[in-house]
């Protein structure tokens, strides 16, 4: 690999005129584990007074599998969509939420979600969980969805900067790296990788790259 194309795959552009915007789309990979970690912690204890152990991980089970299938279907189907918006903007708001990513993969400072982003989908989840699921009970439901949320960043950051040393590290960073750099078109789990295989986008021996780039 070329000085040139290591430097573009590392590199962290502006996305913004405004300084402001730029500097919060921009965040430190430990971010959303010193932000929501606490919260799960806290949403945790407060569930174990209202429901007990039992319901408790029950709760939190359910939630951790929401936000895996939120993964998967949220990359699927919303950062690889370019949508028909108004003034032409579709394919500058995909670029925004995820086609940078496809460029400049390894840019350290935007491989997790930035707290302005994170905690729309997070005020999403706790409406969603508390029509479904109720008051008492929606509060592990909403600490598990919010600790599958931490691992997945943190996953992702590793996938791009860790160096794994066990087979099965080995074989999500690889899955992740067949995404960036193969098929975008496959690989949506980034930790829940699981759901590739039972929504039939898992990579196969033999496959040809896709036509899509981002």
């Amino acid at each position: 690999m070329t000085q040139e194309r290591t430097e573009a795959l590392d590199a962290s552009p502006r996305l913004f005129e405004s300084d402001l915007l730029d500097k919060l789309s921009r965040v430190h990979h430990l971010t959303p584990v010193v932000i929501y970690t606490p919260i799960i912690l806290g949403l945790a204890f407060y569930s174990l007074s209202e429901v007990g152990l039992g319901l408790l991980l029950l709760g939190f089970v359910i939630g951790y599998l929401g936000w895996t299938l939120t993964e998967y279907f949220g990359h699927r189907y919303l950062f690889h969509t370019v949508f028909p918006l108004p003034f032409g903007l579709g394919p500058r708001f995909q670029f925004l939420i995820h086609g940078v990513h496809h460029i400049y993969p390894s840019d350290p400072l935007r491989l997790v979600m930035p707290p302005l982003l994170s905690a729309p989908i997070m005020l999403i989840a706790l409406t969603i969980i508390r029509l479904i699921f109720g008051g008492a009970f929606g509060w592990p439901v909403l600490a598990g969805f919010m600790a599958g949320y931490v691992i997945y960043d943190c996953v992702h950051y590793w996938t791009h900067h860790g160096q794994p040393a066990s087979d099965f590290g080995k074989w999500v960073k690889r899955l992740h790296m067949l995404h960036h750099f193969r098929d975008a078109e496959k690989g949506f789990g980034v930790h829940a990788i699981w759901w590739d295989y039972v929504f039939g986008t898992a990579y196969q021996k033999g496959d040809t790259p896709g036509s899509k780039a981002v």
